[in-house]
């Protein structure tokens, strides 16, 4: 565009002025769909299996093992999780963690991830930055090589972010729940967090991190990550062991889980499909057993290993499984005594409180 084409006609050039400056930091509604995706593309990761990235209808990876795994997660505002409490990368590196950790627990390694969001308006396009720099992030730290070949972007009143993750078996048959057999070991992997952590810290957000009306404050959340960073980090921010999943694999692991709804409810999930019992050890599981087995989204590895079977590095014992008695349903005990499954329920866990 020449200078005289950019000027109104009958306007004298030199009375034009500056142009009006850009907002700082624009609203989705301040631009255009491409002008978001523009400013989002150079932050996300790229994944080591792209042989064709974004830009096409669809991305193509290579899958050297002819099989590849699949799974999805979605993250709402309000049933799992608060702006008031976490950051824009936070959400990113949670979004990816969740669905890493699922393609572990299957004795795979990610290789890719879909990212859909649906975000308001209104919403600054910083926070879609800060939710890519989260997902770069996470990606960079627990599974090297994987990255983001698409996803969409549309409009919603409610912010949320789906995210579907690829994995490569590389040659091993997947580890499933319904493998685990009486006499195996039962171990588990925690990766940077330790079991009942992300629970403890969930809980200090709905008790502490609120304000006079009960409804999430950022304030008091940002209290609470100063004064107990190792809970709000393993709620917020957790760091589930990737590499642990294709190395129980590799080690004869018979049945394996990713960890998020508390362990006794996902052990019992390994029960049922397997047809056992699942007896765990509570001096096994810490200075807060109960935690242990009732908190949720701890993304560790849960996995059962053939008696007499050396651990692969990250495991360690927590119980035994055993012969179903005649009669009885499968499910778990902890020193012999029978426990209810307990656990997170997305129907039952959200108070109404978006924040």
């Amino acid at each position: 565009m020449t200078r005289a084409e950019s000027t109104p006609a009958g306007a004298d050039p030199a009375q034009a002025g500056p142009a009006p400056a850009a907002p700082a930091d624009p609203t989705l509604a301040e631009l255009s769909e491409i002008a978001v995706l523009q400013r989002i593309f150079p932050r996300l990761p790229e994944s080591d299996a792209t042989l064709l990235g974004p830009g096409d209808d669809a991305a193509v990876l290579a899958a050297p093992d002819r099989r590849f795994v699949v799974t999805t997660d979605m993250m709402i505002h309000g049933p799992d999780f608060r702006l008031a409490w976490s950051r824009p990368a936070d959400l990113g590196w949670k979004a990816a963690a969740t669905n890493l950790s699922d393609v572990a627990a299957m004795g795979a390694r990610p290789t890719a991830l879909v990212v859909a969001i649906a975000a308001p308006q209104h919403l600054p396009v910083s926070v879609l930055e800060g939710i890519s720099d989260g997902l770069r992030e996470a990606c960079a730290a627990l599974a090297p090589g994987c990255g983001v070949v698409g996803g969409d972007l549309s409009a919603s009143d409610t912010l949320t972010l789906a995210v579907t993750a690829f994995g490569d078996l590389e040659g091993r048959a997947p580890v499933l729940r319904s493998g685990a057999r009486p006499g195996d070991t039962v171990a588990v992997a925690e990766g940077g967090n330790t079991l009942g952590e992300a629970g403890r810290g969930l809980a200090l957000l709905f008790t502490r991190g609120i304000d006079a009306e009960g409804a999430p404050d950022a304030a008091a959340a940002d209290a609470l990550r100063t004064a107990y960073p190792r809970l709000l980090g393993a709620q917020l921010r957790p760091s589930p062991p990737i590499p642990a999943g294709a190395a129980a694999a590799a080690s004869g692991a018979t049945a394996m889980l990713d960890v998020s709804d508390g362990l006794a409810l996902d052990a019992t999930r390994i029960a049922r499909a397997s047809g056992v019992l699942i007896d765990f050890d509570s001096a096994a599981l810490g200075e807060h057993p109960e935690s242990a087995l009732g908190g949720g989204e701890d993304h560790s590895l849960l996995a059962c290993f053939p008696a007499g079977a050396e651990l692969p590095t990250g495991f360690r014992p927590i119980g035994r499984v055993l012969e179903l008695p005649a009669g009885e349903p499968a499910g778990i005990t902890v020193d012999g005594a029978p426990h209810l499954p307990g656990g997170w329920d997305p129907y039952r866990g959200w108070d109404g409180h978006a924040g």
